[in-house]
């Protein structure tokens, strides 16, 4: 039997601030990236997504990137930054499953009275939590997550990681860049440093 395509696969993904990457993720998989302020990890994240230029060959099991629309691309390989951006001023409208969005709000600790709540009422890691919930709620096969819990408390912090790990049980994959070494440990099977737009592994 043919064994089954990574997740995601990238190769020689690269931009002017950005050398050539390419690493596979395994479906249950997720990688983790450290690095300095500006260093290129975000930059990375985007290029992925497909969110700014660069060059170089990302596939999605197996398809390319290049046979999708850039909106069907980012349905199935999200990228969710510390502060998401809002398009309306309230929570609901982002989500189109109410009873969903509650059941995620929960799992990351959050009240489901927040979805009744406008966006300029929310603390920054009341946002965040929303805005990953917003991420899963889309159920991507790739998450590309960006300092995940960098506004949350220890408490918090917790909780995201318990959703990300059911996350990954169901077959998905997770390529996170994080400002702490535990976390990535935590989480990632596997981890590099980015220093002036080089990938450079950690471990394996």
């Amino acid at each position: 039997m043919a064994e089954a395509p990574p997740v995601l696969r990238l190769r020689g993904v690269y931009s002017q601030r950005l050398s050539p990457v390419s690493l596979d993720l395994a479906a249950g998989e997720c990688a983790a990236i450290t690095g300095p302020s500006g260093s290129g990890k975000s930059l990375l994240l985007r290029q992925v997504a497909d969110l700014d230029p660069g060059h170089g060959e990302v596939e999605l099991d197996g398809a390319p990137r290049s046979g999708m629309r850039g909106f069907e691309w980012r349905r199935k390989v999200v990228y969710c930054q510390a502060e998401a951006g809002w398009w309306d001023d309230h929570v609901a409208p982002h989500f189109t499953d109410q009873e969903q969005a509650k059941a995620l709000t929960q799992e990351l600790g959050l009240s489901p009275e927040k979805l009744d709540a406008l966006v300029h009422e929310l603390s920054t890691g009341e946002r965040q939590r929303l805005g990953l919930a917003r991420a899963l709620a889309q159920t991507p096969r790739v998450l590309l997550l960006d300092e995940p819990t960098a506004a949350l408390d220890s408490e918090a912090t917790a909780l995201v990681e318990r959703a990300m790990h059911r996350y990954l049980d169901g077959g998905a994959a997770i390529l996170m860049v994080t400002h702490s070494p535990e976390q990535a440990q935590r989480l990632a099977r596997r981890g590099w440093r980015m220093e002036q737009g080089r990938l450079e592994p950690l471990w394996t």
